[in-house]
């Protein structure tokens, strides 16, 4: 009882966005999604500009209009590299315009595109598949952690320990690979969870050490609880992407 009122505003937090999540994939609407998505998505951009010290407050009006290309575009995740070209060629032109305001374009655009074409090309089933992965790698690694963790498994997230981690990744590579059988076979299921939780493992890696950079505890305070929705969806930046890659090439 006691650990449910020191983390309550934490719970009821969770369950909130658990059920605003199904009730869209419920829905399974392209528009709605896109618009879900979307602020996702510009919530993140705003919190990366902070994490990654960018003060411009005209990238966030790019951003939405690379989502906005997003809704008609059928390669939606290729869209992260033209607007690197049209910066490269920006750059080239006024030298007065540096890369590090590229970085929010990389860093969550990239991953939440991938995740927006993976739901095109794969359906809400994928969304699902990524979620549980996801969601049973950090539920997971911090049970086993807590419970028999003891070998530090990076300087960068001290919290996390080699014996979490590794009981995060089995135990998300057996669930995510029977919910996987409903877009894919057994052993490709199999393959793609364990490399999707992996890669999970790294996406919160990396926004911890974009936290660290920026002396933040979280990337924002929008989630009671939670922190920022960077803090809530860093897993699923990486993990999209080498399961759309995955799913592309092995199916």
């Amino acid at each position: 009882m006691s650990i449910f009122t020191s983390s309550k505003e934490r719970i009821v937090t969770g369950l909130v966005l658990v059920a605003a999540v199904l009730f869209i994939g419920l829905i399974d609407n392209f528009f709605l999604m896109w618009l879900f998505l979307g602020l996702i998505y510009i919530l993140a951009f705003l919190e990366a500009q902070k994490l990654f010290g960018i003060k411009n407050d005209t990238l966030v009006f790019f951003a939405g209009g690379v989502w906005l290309l997003a809704a008609f575009y059928p390669y939606g995740d290729d869209l992260f590299v033209l607007a690197g070209v049209a910066y490269g060629a920006a750059v080239a032109y006024n030298r007065e315009i540096t890369w590090k305001n590229f970085l929010p374009f990389i860093y969550p655009t990239a991953g939440m595109l991938f995740i927006f074409t993976m739901y095109q090309e794969y359906g809400v089933m994928s969304l699902l598949w990524l979620l549980v992965v996801v969601a049973l790698t950090d539920v997971g690694a911090y049970a086993v952690g807590k419970s028999i963790g003891k070998t530090p498994f990076s300087e960068t997230s001290p919290n996390k320990t080699m014996e979490g981690v590794a009981g995060g990744i089995s135990i998300a590579t057996l669930g995510g690979m029977f919910v996987g059988l409903g877009v894919v076979d057994l052993g490709v299921a199999l393959v793609i969870s364990f490399m999707v939780a992996a890669s999970s493992i790294f996406g919160d890696l990396f926004e911890s050490s974009l936290k660290r950079s920026a002396d933040v505890k979280d990337s924002g305070n929008l989630l009671p609880g939670h922190g920022g929705v960077l803090d809530r969806i860093d897993g699923y930046l990486f993990g999209a992407i080498v399961m759309l890659v995955l799913l592309r090439g092995l199916v």
